[in-house]
């Protein structure tokens, strides 16, 4: 179905978009979640959870400990999800291994009236991992990401070079940024050093010659942990090592407290994308949002944070399919210390401080397809 432009002959309307094209010629960071990737042929994360509960890579005990978390999330809202029952996972597997450190006799977690160990919750986590794996890594176009990377790494105005590293916060294992960007031609780094086969080596993001830094923020479907590294290794399919442990895919869920998130790369990157989110010097940076549900509560803690200590050189543009800003985006537009630097496009109007314009009918700017041909300036 084709993008309704019509809303765009409303004053106020043109004039969100006139400002928004006004903010990305300033230094810019997009962050993106699994809305992004839905156009591409993957699945948005409820179409996922339903899919990986449905794997034939889960065994008999995996599938009973995920129907007992289903039952805690009973009601839950927002519903829950696959990584919220990974989060959950973590969790025990630490309490767990923190048990079993101390030699305490009865290590195992109950769940749902079962015990289970260490061992046990290790191997749930790595079925549903492989779960995932097998759910994201499929055929998939493109095309959308290309034309969506091109067209924020093009000059938004004729004659204007407005040049500088754009650095994509990526809340989704999938590779597609990656791969728009390297078939756009454009530099980047994702913090891995080689080609096909690479290492963990965060140095790369220092080159001063990037187009883009590409900020994996739960990690990568492409990303392994061998025995030779703790830190990621990205293995050619057509090796045999790639067989060697299938199941050490480094993925992380939104929130965990075990040790996996507190050492490279995931402490590497979160770090990084704190400098993201936090300016220095009294340079603008503009933060885009599409995609993401705002479900990572770290995330928005860190969000927060660089709207507050940014002395307002860091606004946040973020695009919802609620009908009007929900949840955190609410609490935002609702605080007046903040409210001047966050701007709402949300499916039925657009919220800026005491700025307000809304629509009988559903805009659906937030579309990532429909996003892009606005970067595009089809609109």
């Amino acid at each position: 179905m084709a993008f309704d432009a019509t809303v765009f002959e409303q004053k106020e309307f043109r004039e969100a978009i006139n400002k928004l094209e006004e903010l990305l010629s300033h230094s810019k960071a997009i962050l993106l979640g699994a809305g992004a990737s839905s156009c591409a042929g993957l699945p948005l994360t409820d179409h996922l959870t339903e899919r990986a509960l449905q794997s034939a890579s889960l065994c008999d005990d995996s599938k009973q400990i995920l129907t007992a978390i289903q039952n805690f999330f009973a009601g839950a809202n927002p519903a829950s999800h696959i990584e919220d029952y990974l989060s959950e996972l973590v969790d025990w597997l630490a309490i767990t291994a923190r048990r079993a450190n101390r030699n305490v006799p009865n290590s195992t977690v109950d769940i749902d009236g079962v015990e289970y160990s260490k061992d046990q919750l290790i191997q749930t986590i790595k079925e549903i991992k492989l779960a995932i794996f097998g759910e994201i890594n499929i055929e998939v176009d493109s095309a959308m990401h290309e034309r969506f990377v091109q067209a924020l790494h093009r000059p938004l105005r004729d004659g204007k070079d407005n040049y500088s590293t754009i650095d994509y916060l990526v809340m989704n294992y999938d590779t597609l940024i990656e791969d728009a960007l390297a078939l756009s031609q454009l530099r980047y780094a994702d913090g891995l050093e080689g080609g096909v086969s690479g290492w963990w080596n965060p140095s790369t993001f220092e080159d001063g010659h990037l187009d883009a830094r590409v900020f994996k923020l739960h990690g990568s479907i492409n990303w392994a942990e061998h025995s030779s590294s703790f830190t990621p290794l990205r293995i050619a399919p057509h090796l045999k090592r790639n067989q060697e442990q299938p199941t050490k895919i480094m993925i992380w869920p939104a929130s965990t407290k075990y040790r996996e998130t507190q050492l490279d790369p995931y402490a590497n990157l979160l770090h990084r994308a704190r400098a993201v989110l936090t300016p220095k010097g009294g340079s603008q940076r503009v933060l885009l949002i599409t995609g993401y549900s705002f479900g990572d509560a770290h995330i928005n803690l860190e969000i927060e944070r660089g709207l507050r200590t940014s002395n307002g050189d860091l606004t946040v543009i973020a695009f919802t399919s609620d009908d009007e800003p929900s949840g955190v985006l609410q609490a935002w537009y609702q605080d007046n210390s903040i409210n001047e630097q966050v701007l709402i496009f949300a499916d039925k109007g657009f919220f800026h401080a005491e700025k307000k314009a809304l629509s009988v009918n559903s805009i659906e700017w937030w579309k990532f397809e429909n996003l892009t041909e606005i970067l595009e300036g089809g609109i």
